[in-house]
């Protein structure tokens, strides 16, 4: 008999079988935890107002459906869904819903980035074009109709912040607007170098660091993160955000497996009422886009974006999974605009977020975002409180944010 052999063939079979009990009996991911309002210093009976504001606009077909999220000190107060997440398939929204998330992809994008910077691979005052050199001989839209020469250079920081003359193409009717359409500088189906390479031929709207302008910063800063890291923009997502947070259906695209997950989209009807405005089963996001787009091209459930933001609430970690330095989140979410240069009444912007500057009925320092479906987040780091509130409606509304925050600094009692 051979010996060493039948010895070598057990010591295998003993690794195989160690490695399977090992990977059978890994622990799932920990969930947040969750408590009651009291044991966090906050009251059920205000919180449960939610509810009937939430009603009221299902009631007057303002929306169909919702879901809302309110964690203090790291855990889940309250959890509820309302309404359908499909009214023509009559689903009702349940928690593990999958949304379209717009613009609030540009909050993870800009994490993104500053993953690069805690790296040393970025710096925020280099000119972008030292990453991506097709924008090296970027000029100004100038009123009289001429192109003239930047004061400063287009930064990093400038991206983060919405300071760098870019445009959306849009919101506006301006001859850099119609550039951008003519130039289909939203279009999914183009790749990022190309948006990229057309952009830097397209003067910008304003100098830069002069004003803030929502623009496509974001898809730029995913252009630049794609370019510095050397992997496509959902790869560096999963590998440094997602998986690290267990965010397992937020993509940029919604799987066949998911769709029955997949909530459908609406906008008004005229006079009163409702129409369907993108259907589960046959919108775009059930395909891969060609352009990862930064600044909007995510899906997300209110689960997965509670865990992101629990890390930001917590300066850059999750269940001691670091994913950005604690200094860094906090330059992040204090206002990083010029002197004199606001984003709106009583709010500056951080490096991905809109930051509130000062206190009253909003807590000073409160940062947060939304989606252009009507999706909303908020962070008060004086309060310890996470707000998430999702809907699927176009254009985007204000109302779930409005009714609900009141009511959430309300039922603080300590």
């Amino acid at each position: 008999m051979n010996f060493p052999k039948i010895i070598a063939k057990f010591l295998l079979i003993c690794i195989i079988f160690a490695a399977t009990l090992s990977g059978a009996t890994q622990p799932k991911p920990k969930e947040l935890p969750t408590a009651t309002a009291k044991e966090v210093g906050m009251s059920q009976e205000k919180l449960d107002e939610i509810a009937p504001a939430v009603r009221k606009f299902i009631d007057d077909e303002q929306i169909t459906g919702a879901s809302v999220l309110v964690a203090r000190n790291g855990k889940i107060i309250y959890n509820e869904t309302f309404g359908l997440m499909d009214r023509e398939a009559k689903k009702e929204t349940q928690k593990d819903t999958i949304y379209r998330f717009y613009s609030m992809t540009k909050p993870i994008t800009s994490v993104a980035a500053m993953i690069l910077y805690d790296q040393g691979k970025i710096k925020l005052d280099d000119p972008v074009s030292n990453y991506l050199p097709e924008f090296k001989d970027l000029k100004v839209y100038d009123e009289s109709g001429k192109n003239v020469e930047l004061n400063k250079p287009m930064t990093v920081r400038d991206l983060l912040r919405h300071t760098s003359g870019l445009t959306y193409g849009i919101f506006g009717n301006t001859p850099v607007d119609k550039m951008y359409r003519q130039q289909k500088i939203l279009n999914r189906n183009i790749p990022l170098e190309k948006m990229t390479d057309s952009l830097g031929k397209i003067p910008l709207q304003y100098q830069p660091g002069t004003k803030w302008h929502y623009s496509v910063s974001a898809d730029v800063l995913g252009a630049l993160i794609e370019r510095v890291s050397g992997e496509s923009l959902d790869e560096f997502f999963q590998e440094n955000i997602f998986k690290p947070l267990d965010m397992k259906d937020t993509s940029f695209m919604v799987p066949k497996d998911k769709v029955q997950r997949f909530a459908a989209c609406y906008s008004p009807k005229p006079g009163k009422g409702l129409k369907l405005n993108d259907a589960p089963k046959t919108s775009e996001y059930l395909t891969k886009p060609v352009k990862l787009s930064g600044g909007g091209g995510l899906v997300s459930t209110g689960r997965d974006y509670m865990r992101f933001c629990q890390m930001l609430a917590n300066e850059g970690q999750l269940n001691g999974t670091r994913i950005l330095k604690k200094e860094t989140v906090n330059m992040m979410t204090q206002n990083q605009l010029p002197k004199g240069v606001y984003q709106g009444i009583g709010s500056g912007f951080g490096l991905g977020f809109s930051v509130r500057l000062f206190g009253g009925k909003i807590p000073k320092g409160e940062y947060g975002w939304g989606g252009a479906a009507s999706t909303h987040f908020w962070i008060s780091p004086k309060d310890k409180i996470v707000v998430i509130a999702l809907s699927q409606h176009m254009p985007f509304s204000f109302r779930l944010e409005s009714a609900i925050k009141p009511i959430v600094y309300d039922a603080i009692i300590k």
